[in-house]
This record gives C-alpha cells, sequence and structure tokens, in this order.
C-alpha cells in the first residue's frame, strides 16, 4: 500500500507558475504520473516519470511549459506548472504505476492515487 499526498495548488493569474508536489509514503521505486481532472471532464494524463527520473513523458497540451522530476532525498515528485492558462484549471492527482522502467499514460496503469490539489487559473 503507497499513500500519496500532493500539495501546492491553489488560486493563480493566466501566465503565472505554481509548484505541485506530490510526497509518497513509502517511497518505492515505481514509476509515478500527474493526472488531472476539470469539472464535467474525465481525468487526463499530464505527465510521467520513471523510477530513475531519467526518462519523462508529457501531454501535448503541457509540453514545454510543465516538467515533472522526483526528489528521492525529500520522498517527492514535483510538477512545476508554467505559463499556466485558464484550460489548466482542474483537481490534479499523483498517482503510482507499480512497475520502475515504462512510461504509461492510461489511467488503468496506475494503481494508487492521492486525494487530489485544485489548480484554478483566472483569465
Amino acid at each position: 500500500q503507497v499513500q500519496l499526498v500532493e500539495s501546492g495548488g491553489g488560486l493563480v493569474q493566466a501566465g503565472d507558475s505554481l509548484r505541485l508536489s506530490c510526497a509518497a509514503s513509502p517511497f518505492s521505486k515505481y514509476a509515478m504520473g500527474w493526472f488531472r481532472q476539470a469539472p464535467g471532464k474525465e481525468r487526463e494524463f499530464v505527465a510521467a516519470i520513471n523510477w530513475s527520473g531519467g526518462s519523462v513523458i508529457y501531454a501535448d497540451s503541457v509540453k514545454g511549459r510543465f516538467t515533472i522530476s522526483r526528489d528521492i532525498a525529500k520522498n517527492t515528485v514535483p510538477l512545476q506548472m508554467n505559463s499556466l492558462e485558464p484550460e489548466d484549471t482542474a483537481v490534479y492527482y499523483c498517482a503510482v504505476d507499480p512497475q520502475e522502467v515504462m512510461l504509461r499514460r492510461g489511467i488503468n496503469s496506475y494503481k494508487y492515487w492521492g486525494q487530489g490539489t485544485q489548480v484554478t487559473v483566472s483569465s
């Protein structure tokens, strides 16, 4: 069982930046992902990182603006979000894909989920 806690959400204006963090306990050798769900929409993939941190993938909608990383010393997986747009407004979730190497976009590949943190971007 892995417990995940997201933090760092908030209300910002378009063009601003936010840094989300996901604390995992225990911090096992798993790939991690960030997803988001806007009101009335399905949960969608945002970014993923493998255990070593050497490989990452992004949704096309956030590529070049968001950066996923992992801080093994702090047992966290941050998501740096720059140049935020109103379309980025959603609840953001981190999740665990219980394997080390592959980077996957499908929701069903992720076994453990956090409770989510709200990000609201005003125009």
